[in-house]
């Protein structure tokens, strides 16, 4: 049963991970809509709330004709063509549609004809994967031009065209105006090895608390962090670089090595997943804000944000280390393994010396060689399944499909609820997750069971994560029994 609170607040939001999750019916006009609808939230007392379309419409609520309740993902039949338009979404924001025999490998992933995959992506989308893909290439090379230091030719590769001609073209045709008048002045790319592009969030942003997580999480030689900075080295298919990360009033300034520039699009969305920028700060203080153990929380740390990942299967890796373990000895861990499998890789920082593992080096060792870095046996065996896994292509998801992923990764002997939780928490973005086994947690919460925690963390749905990060933070034994 939904509860209709916490429907309401995930329905203020209109954060785009709840889509499909569930429908919310409005008394007052018999329209029953996703919670991403544009139009203006109704008031409570007029919301009912379905896990189901079916559901809303056998209790004589029409469809809205503005968010169309039939393309919400979870809502068959159509949810696969829902989820075969984010597949394309993703495949471009990678990179990997650069040419024409990509499409075809994701339509026949999806058992389709490439016309099929193309009627399925405009009815989803509106446009064809062609135009979808020709937005994408200029909108980011809008964003370089303005704020990098990239020649233009550099721009137009990096962007995904193919000549500095045909990007001419179509930006003049889609702008009108050439690419050059978005220069402010003339820069030569020839002079420097890096450039930086901003980020932009939804303030506030407890950027202090969210380095410093990170910091006792260092994964040595392949991330950096102080007390100003994020530093990580980056491996995105064939392409290797580092970045470093800072904040400056009203976003984050992302410097990259120039032999990132055919990845740049990846490495966005990877960044925006890591440091949580897509959150909704308002929307989550307003609920656990009235919550009287986690208010004061909210007051000391606005905008304290959930961590990422910039790779699931190296927060996979991380997240089977941390089991029944100190974060410090996870850490150690972490350090050794990145070190015994990681591929060495230069950089300006003495801290940055190697690349992250890749499953499929992983895949290729023994659980002997593992258990040689000091780790149990019994997980040495779980990353080469992890490493397996991820190499057929299985360890992916996404917060849309919390579930689904959850499932498949305890399904792998040596994962029980509190990995495949913590994973979903920080590698899918599932503002929900809440890895009630966690012994912090517990702890912090009184000394509870997990049964407990679980129904204790009822009143913070839909963003048990958030609490996750506040109860981490600011709770203790302590300070609760004083409460």
């Amino acid at each position: 049963m939904i509860d209709a609170q916490v429907a309401y607040s995930a329905l203020t939001s209109r954060d785009g991970r709840f889509d499909g999750v569930f429908y919310v019916g409005v008394i007052s006009t018999g329209i029953y809509c996703r919670p991403v609808c544009p139009v203006k939230a109704p008031l409570a007392k007029n919301c009912l709330f379905f896990d189901s379309a079916a559901a809303a419409e056998k209790a004589h609520f029409r469809p809205c004709l503005r968010c169309r309740p039939e393309l919400a993902p979870g809502n068959a039949p159509v949810d696969s063509s829902r989820r075969i338009a984010d597949s394309l979404l993703e495949y471009i924001a990678d990179g990997v549609l650069e040419e024409n025999a990509s499409l075809e490998t994701l339509a026949a992933r999806f058992s389709l004809s490439l016309r099929q995959l193309r009627r399925i992506v405009h009815k989803e989308l509106g446009v064809s994967p062609l135009e979808l893909k020709q937005t994408r290439r200029l909108l980011l090379a809008k964003q370089l031009l303005t704020e990098t230091t990239l020649s233009v030719i550099d721009i137009a590769l990096a962007s995904g065209f193919n000549s500095l001609r045909r990007f001419n073209d179509e930006f003049n045709k889609r702008y009108r105006m050439p690419p050059s008048r978005l220069r402010k002045q003339d820069l030569v790319s020839g002079r420097r090895e890096t450039s930086t592009l901003q980020l932009h969030y939804r303030p506030p942003f407890d950027w202090e608390a969210l380095l410093n997580f990170l910091r006792q999480r260092t994964l040595k030689g392949v991330e950096a962090v102080d007390s100003v900075s994020y530093a990580r080295t980056v491996r995105l298919g064939e392409h290797t670089g580092w970045i470093r990360v800072t904040k400056s009033e009203d976003s984050l300034q992302v410097e990259f090595t120039h032999s990132l520039t055919p990845v740049l699009s990846a490495l966005i969305r990877r960044l925006r997943n890591l440091f949580d920028l897509d959150a909704h700060p308002a929307a989550i203080a307003d609920r656990l804000g009235q919550h009287p153990l986690l208010g004061p929380s909210l007051q000391k740390n606005p905008g304290l944000r959930v961590p990422g990942a910039f790779d699931i299967f190296e927060m996979s890796v991380r997240a089977v280390l941390g089991q029944q373990v100190t974060v410090k000895a996870a850490t150690t861990l972490s350090g050794r393994f990145a070190g015994a499998f990681g591929e060495a890789f230069a950089t300006p920082f003495p801290e940055l010396t190697h690349l992250s593992p890749e499953a499929s080096a992983v895949a290729l060792s023994t659980p002997e060689e593992i258990a040689g870095l000091g780790i149990v046996r019994a997980r040495a065996s779980t990353l080469l399944t992890l490493a397996d896994a991820s190499t057929r292509g299985e360890l992916v998801g996404s917060a849309a499909q919390p579930e689904e992923m959850i499932a498949r990764l305890t399904a792998l002997p040596g994962i029980g609820d509190w990995t495949a939780h913590y994973i979903a928490l920080r590698a899918l973005r599932w503002p929900d997750a809440f890895p009630a086994a966690d012994i912090v947690i517990r702890k912090n919460l009184g000394g509870v069971t997990a049964r407990e925690a679980e129904q204790m963390a009822e009143a913070w749905r839909p963003w048990r994560s958030y609490a996750v990060m506040h109860i981490w933070q600011n709770l203790t034994p302590v300070k609760l029994a004083k409460r």
